[in-house]
């Protein structure tokens, strides 16, 4: 394991990814879904919570910082129109759900609990994403899903106590991230996949 204060530099590689995102946004060439980065920004600061109250200090870090950044993306998306994305029924299903996840972790108000909901949410919310980023990878941007599997791993290896607390959001967001990174950056939809199933889903 290294020391644990390495989560800083997991969150200022955050930090870096989430700015490219919002620069790019502003230019208009990539698309965020709205939906997807307001729940995105939303979760994680649920699942910080939790963390905090559980005892949990720099693993915290990292998942304050993944909220942290789908905010300041979300607030992007309203400065440049061309940055809009249509929001479908699709959206409003995940949303629903997503948000229904969240009002279950409120009832039990327990720590582990809220760090399933958190997730639950977070990947319900990714799901128009998910599905824009393999059909059109042209309106994302893959540095920050990068960034933002490398903040993971680096969480994931300062862990001195692999309670679920500490390591759940931290291998959620490795995994979600290293999806979307591998799905934009290699374009696999485009590449391996004939589909006609390229629609505006997000």
């Amino acid at each position: 394991m290294i020391d644990e204060k390495f989560v800083i530099i997991g969150a200022l590689l955050n930090m870096m990814g989430s700015g490219t995102y919002v620069y790019n946004t502003l230019r208009g060439k990539t698309k965020p879904n709205r939906v997807t980065w307001f729940l995105w920004a939303l979760a994680p600061l649920i699942a910080v919570s939790a963390q905090w109250l559980e005892g949990v200090t720099w693993a915290a870090l990292m998942t304050f910082m993944v909220g942290f950044g789908p905010f300041i993306i979300l607030l992007s998306s309203f400065v440049n129109r061309k940055a809009y994305w249509k929001i479908t029924k699709l959206d409003i299903i995940c949303g629903s759900i997503s948000i229904s996840a969240l009002i279950l972790w409120l009832v039990t108000g327990q720590g582990v609990v809220a760090i399933i909901f958190s997730i639950l949410a977070d990947l319900v919310a990714g799901i128009p994403t998910l599905i824009k980023a393999f059909n059109k990878p042209e309106t994302e941007h893959y540095i920050v899903f990068r960034n933002g599997a490398i903040s993971a791993g680096i969480t994931l290896l300062t862990i001195k106590e692999w309670g679920f607390v500490n390591y759940g959001f931290a291998l959620y967001i490795l995994l979600i991230c290293l999806t979307l990174y591998i799905f934009i950056r290699f374009k696999v939809g485009k590449k391996y996949f004939k589909t006609d199933t390229a629609k505006e889903v997000a």
